[in-house]
Parts: structure tokens; sequence; C-alpha cells
């Protein structure tokens, strides 16, 4: 497969998830769309099939709803990167650019949540201040914790009276 027809996959797997297909988009005109895309940026050139996929593989390991919404947004934002620098005064090229940022705007909470991890990865955790702020909102963060998996308690009662 090549990377417009993973495109075409994502992209249904995204509005197909988040209802969009009936109200908001006809699937054959983005086909079409899609395959004059494809001609624009050469996809069959055999460099395209090298490889795994850049997208669809990283979706299988997303299981809620809510975990999808994050790379779901993720991928949209850069899909949209792509579209940047390509020229819009085609058709088939404005069509798919408005479809992915009618996407985005119902994932922006899922690029909100996308951002706060991005911020996460940033911390300089060997900074004795910030290592400070960490320990001070530990037991907050094993609450919340608790708060939102009750299967991890239940995990750890378990592993301990193996009888």
């Amino acid at each position: 497969m090549t990377f417009q027809t993973y495109s075409l996959f994502v992209l249904s797997i995204i509005m197909l998830y988040f209802g969009h297909v009936e109200n908001r988009l006809n699937l054959l005109q983005l086909q079409d769309d899609i395959d004059k895309l494809k001609a624009d940026f050469n996809s069959s050139n055999s460099d395209v099939g090298d490889g795994r996929p850049i997208f669809t593989e990283r979706l299988s390991s997303w299981t809620e709803r809510n975990e999808k919404r994050i790379i779901l947004s993720q991928i949209i934002s850069m899909y949209l990167k792509i579209f940047e620098n390509t020229d819009k005064s085609k058709a088939h090229v404005r069509n798919i650019s408005e479809e992915l940022h009618t996407l985005k705007e119902s994932l922006s909470d899922g690029s909100k949540k996308m951002e706060d991890l991005k911020d996460l990865t940033k911390l300089q955790m060997n900074d004795l201040k910030i290592q400070r702020k960490a320990v001070n909102e530990l037991f907050s963060v094993l609450q919340k914790l608790g708060d939102t998996s009750g299967s991890y308690k239940r995990k750890r009662s378990q592993r301990q009276c193996k009888c």
C-alpha cells in the first residue's frame, strides 16, 4: 500500500470513529481527491512501499476512545503539516485540507492532551526544584491513580496473596 492509500485508510478510521462519514464527507469524493493527490506526490514511486506503514501500525496499540483521540489528533496535525506547503489552488487539495481542519477541530481535546504529554517530556527531572515539586505532588498523583484505576488495587492485592 502506498502512503496515500494509508492516508485514506487512516482518514476513514478517523471519520467512522467520530461519526463524520454520513454528515460531512463523501468518501468516494475524498477517494477521488486522494487519487489526484497521489499523482501530485508521485506516490507510485518504488520507495513509497519500502518499510512499514507510518500511521496505521501505531493506531493498533491505542484502544480506548480518549487514547485514540490523542493519537488521531497528532496524526491529523501531521497531515496538516504536509498541506502547509501544498498547492492549495487545486480543488482536491482544498477539499482534503478542509476536511482535515474539520477533523482537527473535533479532536481539539486530544491535541491539548498531546501537548501535555510533550510538555512532560521537556521537564528537567535532574533539576532539584522540579524534583522537590514532584515529591510534593507524589501523594496526590498516587491518589488520582487510585481513583482512576480500581483494577490497579485489585491486581496489587492479588499479587500479595498467592496462597
